[in-house]
C-alpha cells in the first residue's frame, strides 16, 4: 500500500463532503447578519443587485444567505453531491460545475467574489489570479470562515478532546486565514475582520454538525461514531437540558479588485 501524502490527504478530505452532504445542509451552521454588514461596509457595496460567485458553494448555506440579501448570485462547486443537495435547497439558484483554482466565470464578470469555509480547499497561486481575473473593477473578494470561540470553557474542552483522538480540531479555527497562507505572494490588499455569534441548538444536532467536517468523514464511519458517542455523554453531563449554545468567531478577509 502506497503511504498517503499531505497532498493526497487534503485531497481526500476535500471529496469527504459529497457522501455527507444531507448531513451537512441540515446540521451546520450558517452566517450572521451581521458578517454581511459588515462585508457591504468594507466592499463600499450592497450586495442587493450585484452579480456574485460563491465558489465553493456546497450545500448552500452562505448562497442562500447572499440570495436573501438580495445579491444576484450564481453558485460555483465542483463535488456531485453538495451541488445536487444545493440544487434541492435553492431550486431557483443556478449552479455550475467548478473550483476556485480554475473558475468557470468570464473576465471581469462579477462585484462580489465569495468564499465561505471553502478558500483552504484552493491553491492560491492559481486561485488567486483567478479571483483578480473574474472580478470587475472595484469588486471584492471575500472570504470568511466559522471558527469555534475557544474562550468559551465547554468548547475549548470539546475542542481538546477532538485534537487528542484526531490530532485537530474539527472547527477551532482554520490556520489558512492566516494572510500569509491565503495570499502567500501578497498580491491581494486583504483587511481583517471578526464577527460573534451564536445559536442554541440540540446536542445531537451539535454532534451531527461536527460530524460533517472532514477530519471525521476521512477517519470511516466507526472511528467517529465512538467518538461521538463518547463526546455526547460528556455534553449531556454538562448540559442536562439537552441543549447548548455553539459561539462562533467568523473570520472574514476581504480584498477589493
Amino acid at each position: 500500500m502506497t503511504a498517503s501524502t499531505p497532498a493526497s490527504l487534503h485531497a481526500a478530505r476535500a471529496r469527504s463532503f459529497d457522501a455527507a452532504a444531507a448531513q451537512y445542509a441540515a446540521n451546520r451552521p450558517s452566517y450572521p447578519n451581521a458578517l454581511f454588514d459588515v462585508i457591504e461596509d468594507l466592499a463600499g457595496r450592497p450586495l442587493a443587485g450585484a452579480r456574485t460567485a460563491d465558489v465553493g458553494a456546497g450545500t448552500g448555506l452562505s448562497t442562500a444567505r447572499l440570495h436573501a440579501r438580495g445579491a444576484d448570485v450564481l453558485a460555483v462547486e465542483p463535488g456531485d453531491g453538495m451541488a445536487a443537495q444545493l440544487r434541492l435547497t435553492l431550486p431557483g439558484v443556478p449552479v455550475v460545475r467548478g473550483d476556485g483554482n480554475r473558475l468557470p466565470l468570464a473576465r471581469s464578470s462579477v462585484d462580489f467574489l465569495t468564499y465561505a469555509q471553502s478558500w483552504h480547499w484552493t491553491d492560491p497561486a492559481r486561485s488567486v489570479p483567478e479571483a483578480l481575473r473574474v472580478l470587475r473593477p472595484g469588486g471584492a473578494l471575500a472570504l470568511w470562515w466559522n471558527t469555534d470561540a475557544l474562550d468559551v470553557p465547554w468548547l475549548a474542552e470539546a475542542a481538546e478532546r477532538i485534537g487528542r483522538r484526531f490530532g485537530q480540531n474539527a472547527g477551532a479555527g482554520n490556520k489558512n486565514v492566516d494572510t500569509r497562507v491565503v495570499d502567500p505572494e501578497g498580491r491581494l490588499d486583504l483587511v481583517h475582520r471578526t464577527v460573534r455569534w451564536s445559536r442554541r441548538v440540540p446536542v445531537d444536532t451539535h454532534l451531527a454538525n461536527i460530524g460533517s467536517h472532514s477530519i471525521f468523514l476521512v477517519h470511516g464511519e466507526e472511528a467517529a461514531a465512538a467518538f461521538l458517542a463518547e463526546e455526547r455523554d460528556h455534553l449531556i453531563r454538562a448540559f442536562p437540558d439537552g441543549i447548548v449554545e455553539e459561539v462562533y468567531d467568523v473570520i472574514l478577509l476581504l480584498a477589493k479588485a
